[in-house]
């Protein structure tokens, strides 16, 4: 007898950076269970689903991105013990792209659903932005994480695609000065919802896990 359950992506305003993707038989008994926490400002919902009949199929979505990009999975070291888990820093458009294309190779598009979301999601997400733009100013110092002026950053999509860092929050790309951030949103496409240091990367090393190493020595 074949297993009946779901591939999910699910979003959340508190990580507006990263989905979340996994393995369910039950979509919403999974949401109630993630949603009890009461550590994070706003619930998980669900982006799309995609319909299988193999149980814990998402890791081998799972493995996929970890072999396109293995500096997207969300990986740390806590406590002396390393931590991961099935977050990404993509965004849902993305990660749907990923679990169509499979459905298109198996011929099996019919079992993949995209999830409107409701009003008092749509809701949340735009008071989660508004909060993430007045504390957008601090989020990223280069001074901060030790890297200097003239580093060369790599987009973390295309190596190919490069710019320079020219002070401590700004870059310069092809004779432009911007921010990260602005950059980002030009070459992603996507307007709102994008945090600069989560795209770039710097001698290999995304620019996030600088920062987190700066939080954690100053905390």
């Amino acid at each position: 007898m074949k297993n009946h359950g779901y591939i999910y992506i699910l979003t959340n305003p508190s990580f507006e950076n990263y989905i979340k993707i996994g393995y369910a038989t039950d979509i919403e008994k999974r949401l109630e269970e993630l949603n009890r926490s009461e550590c994070i400002p706003f619930a998980f919902r669900v982006y799309a689903t995609y319909e299988v009949e193999t149980t814990l199929s998402d890791k081998k979505v799972h493995g996929i991105i970890d072999q396109l990009n293995p500096h997207l999975r969300s990986i740390e070291t806590f406590n002396g013990k390393k931590r991961v888990r099935e977050f990404y820093a993509m965004t849902p458009e993305e990660a749907f792209a990923l679990l169509q294309a499979m459905a298109e190779i198996h011929n099996c598009t019919d079992k993949l659903k995209l999830v409107q979301p409701t009003a008092a999601e749509k809701k949340d997400e735009a008071v989660a932005e508004e909060i993430e733009k007045t504390t957008r100013g601090e989020f990223f110092s280069f001074e901060k994480c030790h890297i200097p002026k003239g580093a060369v950053l790599e987009y973390i999509k295309d190596s190919s695609i490069t710019c320079t860092v020219v002070d401590d929050r700004k870059i310069e790309y092809h004779g432009e000065i911007m921010y990260m951030t602005t950059l980002a949103k030009m070459l992603t496409g996507k307007k709102t919802g994008i945090a600069g240091p989560i795209f770039f990367k710097y001698k290999g090393k995304n620019l996030q896990e600088y920062y987190n190493e700066f939080q954690v020595k100053h905390e």
